[in-house]
């Protein structure tokens, strides 16, 4: 798979978020920021990100995948922080 299949996937599925994929092969990073995440656990936000790809990895088309996730608020924070 390509990152660009990758971030379409997540689009159709999770709506709301923005999606910042790296990777190549079944090995990604995945950046999600939305308001998707507002109010849920780290364990939870993650869940949320398995469940839309879990057909992709139970087939094999997807195996290592990183996820963070951040609220809006929370990109901008750590946008802030990283200059």
């Amino acid at each position: 798979m390509q990152p660009n299949e990758v971030k379409a996937l997540l689009e159709s599925r999770i709506d709301g978020c923005d999606f910042h994929i790296q990777g190549e092969g079944c090995n990604f990073q995945v950046v999600a920021v939305g308001e998707a995440f507002e109010g849920l656990s780290p364990v939870k936000r993650q869940q949320l990100v398995y469940q839309a790809l879990s057909d992709e990895i139970a087939s094999g088309a997807l195996h290592a995948i990183s996820i963070k996730t951040y609220t809006p608020a929370q990109w901008q924070t750590a946008s802030e922080n990283a200059r």
